[in-house]
């Protein structure tokens, strides 16, 4: 079991989607998408832009370690496509890629995306470094919310990239503090939903 703690540097409900009782980590970070295994644990944590001092976005357990094909091919993640015309959590859906029968990939209307709709080269070229897809079915989303950590697991907190060297015994103090929470699923709004939706630019991320 292992912990990858990183910065949640544009929480906008996109990456992670917190949203439909599921979480999951389908775009951004290729790094950990690669590597994270069924078992292990990932905390996201707020950026300075967003929170002073900075807290936890969200915590959550890979249950499962799907492909963009098998995530986009999977009925019980529909609802996970964005809907450019629906409510604000179906435009950040996050089940925007699978391959065409040409092999190349095809990405959604979404926020990664062009503005006009059109693929992205470079957000494709970057999600795709890894095409795993994590799904966390135990896990607490907190958004503009996050919560501060106790002061011995604040080794937790980072300034940029990831971390997952940590030693076993910190990990199960830091599950332990976390399943004692008792907090399931999705607490609060995402940051950056608290700006206007103007300034919801499909930039990379």
């Amino acid at each position: 079991m292992r912990l990858f703690s990183y910065v949640v540097a544009r929480d906008y409900g996109f990456a992670p989607n917190p949203f439909g009782g599921v979480c999951s980590l389908a775009t951004c970070k290729p790094d950990i998408r690669q590597h994270a295994a069924v078992g292990d644990w990932i905390a996201g944590l707020s950026s300075l832009a967003d929170r002073r001092p900075p807290g936890l976005v969200y915590v959550m357990r890979v249950d499962e370690v799907l492909t963009y094909d098998t995530y986009w091919a999977d009925q019980r993640f529909y609802h996970k496509r964005p809907s450019r015309f629906g409510s604000v959590k179906q435009m950040f859906g996050d089940n925007i890629y699978h391959r065409a029968g040409d092999g190349e990939w095809q990405q959604a209307d979404s926020h990664h995306s062009l503005v006009n709709g059109d693929l992205n080269p470079r957000n494709i070229a970057n999600d795709t470094r890894s095409t795993g897809v994590l799904i966390g079915h135990r896990f607490a989303y907190w958004g503009n919310q996050a919560i501060a950590v106790p002061q011995d697991l604040e080794q937790i907190f980072i300034r940029r990239g990831f971390r997952n060297c940590f030693e076993p015994h910190f990990i199960a103090d830091f599950v332990a503090w976390f399943e004692a929470l008792g907090v399931q699923g999705y607490q609060a709004a995402p940051f950056k939903w608290q700006r206007p939706q103007a300034t919801w630019a499909r930039l990379p991320i």
